[in-house]
């Protein structure tokens, strides 16, 4: 076990701690909520973009929260247990979540939009790119996006985003292979989830 590894181990132990000591003091849920809200608030924004975005957050925290006690710690690290809460949150969001997408495509490149492409599109150059991608990101169908943004944005690995979706694992390599051949194809032949396909770690 590498000490990354065992880092994350420790983390997601102590995070299953506070889980169920809060379903006796729920005020303990307080620091899940300081741990996690910059994190998830932040993959929520570049999902919907900022308007929405704290009220989201704040709903995923709020859904996470009112079924604490089934809780599995077993399943997924808390970490990857709130993906889930938001990504489905985002889901009723879905008209703000195209908006963002096609919004930038008439933005110049700033950090934030940049950090979303060069996950996607690995060592690629990117002029001309960004509007392409986020253009072709919207066209997916809602769950192949979620699974690339799982991804992409999260860092989650596939056996992560299956349980933070409560999808089969196999589900999320094939729609991470359809969305990667929609992608390419709107990409003019690039790929654009390179590295992102094998991420099972």
């Amino acid at each position: 076990m590498t000490a990354a590894t065992g880092d994350q181990a420790t983390r997601a132990a102590c995070d299953a701690a506070v889980i169920r000591e809060s379903r006796d003091v729920p005020e303990r849920f307080g620091a899940i909520f300081d741990a996690y809200f910059a994190e998830i608030h932040a993959y929520v924004a570049r999902r919907i973009g900022p308007e929405n975005a704290s009220d989201v957050t704040a709903e995923t925290f709020l859904a996470a929260f009112g079924k604490r006690d089934r809780y599995d710690a077993e399943r997924a690290s808390v970490r990857t247990w709130l993906y889930g809460f938001a990504t489905k949150l985002v889901g009723k969001h879905r008209r703000s979540e195209m908006r963002a997408l096609y919004a930038m495509d008439r933005m110049p490149p700033e950090a934030e939009s940049e950090e979303l492409e060069e996950r996607l599109t690995g060592r690629i150059a990117a002029e001309g790119l960004r509007g392409r991608l986020s253009s072709a990101l919207a066209e997916l169908p809602a769950g192949d996006r979620d699974v690339v943004l799982l991804v992409a944005l999260a860092g989650l690995t596939h056996e992560q985003v299956a349980t933070a979706l409560d999808i089969p694992y196999g589900t999320v390599g094939s729609r991470l292979n359809r969305a990667r051949r929609k992608l390419r194809a709107a990409l003019g032949g690039t790929n654009p989830l390179l590295g992102l396909e094998d991420n099972d770690g």
